[in-house]
């Protein structure tokens, strides 16, 4: 069932987001479609969407930035069940990267789109890769920004050596695990926080240039923390089997920033390993939300992607930037 809500506001020339709430295994999930103009290099297809997937740590608005211009496409921005605006109801006793995947396409498919293009920031960008290896077919191209994989994985499954081997992410996991066990106390010291100068000094490992961060990002971020959603997230991707990603068909970008401590070289050596038609880009002067901090290199490498889209010739090979 889908139920639209409201139709948000937009720039001038920009098509508005709708908002609706669609139904899924999880509970419900807020989204918000903007309808593309179907002209410049996307296909014009009605039936072919560009998705937005957030990390464990955001939402719908970290893709803010990459919104601001009218799409050639459709785009859908969602909020997974346990995140954002997808709260209430949410079920996350039943979350793994399957039942998220499953979310995902249940939410397209209610929508009408047959074909994605998927771009999936953190743990969105896991996300993504799992979703284009269980439907190859359906996957026109996937963009992994700073995509949390090996390394985050290795550390949900082996808490404690995490503090020292990854302490950045070894470190927020606690500390997120902690404010879960709050209940719902949790949240609202997050956000109690975020509203002083200390949530920039915890959020700074971020970013590369954490000053030039604009203060509502900050707060926006401790807004979005969903603690017991991030945990289920960790549970989630700890014994998860990578080998299931030599089944995608489509081209792949993959990105970190050169100063991300999330999504360490090593991870995108070893996805190049994994993935076929892999293309593996680093940053500068960028941290793990390049989505935030670099928005024009980010939206340059998309639309350097979508004309690629269809499957590689098997000639083709990897390539590393």
């Amino acid at each position: 069932m889908t139920i639209s809500i409201q139709q948000d506001t937009a720039r001038t020339g920009v098509p508005p987001l709708r908002r609706l709430v669609i139904a899924t295994e999880l509970g419900p999930a807020t989204v918000r479609v903007q309808q593309g103009t179907g002209s410049g290099s996307g296909t014009g297809d009605p039936a072919t969407a560009e998705v937005y997937l957030h990390g464990a740590a955001g939402s719908w608005t970290t893709f803010q930035p990459l919104v601001d211009r009218a799409p050639d496409v459709d785009r859908v921005l969602i909020d997974l069940p346990g995140w954002g605006d997808s709260t209430a109801g949410a079920r996350l006793d039943h979350l793994s990267i399957e039942s998220m995947g499953r979310a995902v396409v249940e939410i397209l498919d209610s929508l009408g789109y047959r074909r994605w293009h998927l771009v999936g920031h953190s743990m969105g960008g896991f996300l993504a890769l799992h979703i284009a290896a269980n439907l190859p077919e359906r996957a026109a191209g996937v963009a992994a920004i700073s995509a949390t994989t090996f390394a985050v994985s290795g550390v949900a499954r082996r808490r404690l050596r995490g503090l020292s081997g990854f302490p950045a992410f070894a470190g927020m996991l606690l500390a997120m695990r902690s404010m879960a066990a709050l209940g719902p106390s949790g949240p609202a010291l997050i956000r109690a926080v975020g509203a002083t100068p200390v949530m920039g000094l915890l959020t700074s490992p971020l970013f590369a240039d954490p000053p030039a961060v604009p203060r509502h990002v900050i707060r926006g971020l401790a807004f979005d923390a969903r603690p017991a959603s991030f945990a289920a997230a960790a549970r989630a991707i700890a014994h998860y089997d990578f080998g299931q990603w030599r089944a995608i068909r489509c081209p792949v970008l993959a990105t970190r920033g050169n100063s991300d401590v999330f999504t360490p070289p090593s991870d995108l050596s070893r996805l190049a390993s994994v993935v076929p038609h892999v293309r593996l880009e680093t940053i500068a002067r960028c941290g793990h939300f390049a989505n935030i901090e670099q928005p024009e290199h980010v939206q340059r490498l998309l639309d350097d992607l979508r004309p690629a889209q269809g499957v590689p010739g098997e000639d083709e090979s990897r390539s590393g930037h």
